[in-house]
């Protein structure tokens, strides 16, 4: 009888170290263990060890993943870094709220054209648009959560009739 419960002692230790936790690395330096549940288009679920609960994080906050039963690691994105303005060009656009998540907070940014120009509509789209991402990159933010994108046009944007583009939303960082 004491061998049979040894020997089930035994086999109970090797399935609980077969179970071997996921390691999912943030850009932010963030280790996290557990279970992932799924992938999905943007985000990845996942549950914490010795929890039931189901946690979702934007791919864009995760960098890697390393599966614990085989090890095989996972590039998920790469590290988006804006130093400045002049890195405008690097900042993505999320158009849904799900897409942040994992992501902080970083600021409110804005992008317009001016009342009096020369623009027309894609012409000023791409303007306003410009100047969001240069506001989002010079306070260090690589992402953008568009909150309004308004165009005006004719009288209704000024007296002279030109287009005005005004696009506002929120910086997040990593």
């Amino acid at each position: 009888m004491k061998k049979v419960f040894f020997m089930f002692l035994i086999f109970c230790s090797l399935i609980a170290k077969a179970q071997v936790d996921d390691v999912i690395t943030k850009h932010n330096g963030e280790i996290v263990k557990g279970k992932v549940v799924r992938i999905e288009d943007f985000n990845i679920v996942f549950k914490y060890s010795g929890e039931e609960a189901e946690n979702s994080v934007s791919k864009y906050a995760i960098e890697k993943i390393v599966y614990g039963k085989t090890g095989r690691l996972e590039e998920v994105s790469e590290k988006i870094v804006v130093n400045s303005e002049r890195d405008w060009q690097k900042v993505i656009i999320l158009e849904e709220k799900q897409y942040i998540s994992g992501l902080k907070r970083g600021g409110d940014v804005r992008g317009k054209t001016g009342l009096i120009n020369i623009h027309t509509g894609n012409t000023g789209d791409q303007k306003a648009e410009k100047k969001l991402k240069m506001s989002a990159a010079a306070i260090g933010c690589p992402f953008v959560l568009i909150l309004s994108d308004k165009t005006t046009i004719g009288a209704d944007s000024n007296e002279i009739g030109g287009t005005q583009v005004i696009k506002s939303g929120i910086g997040y960082k990593y």
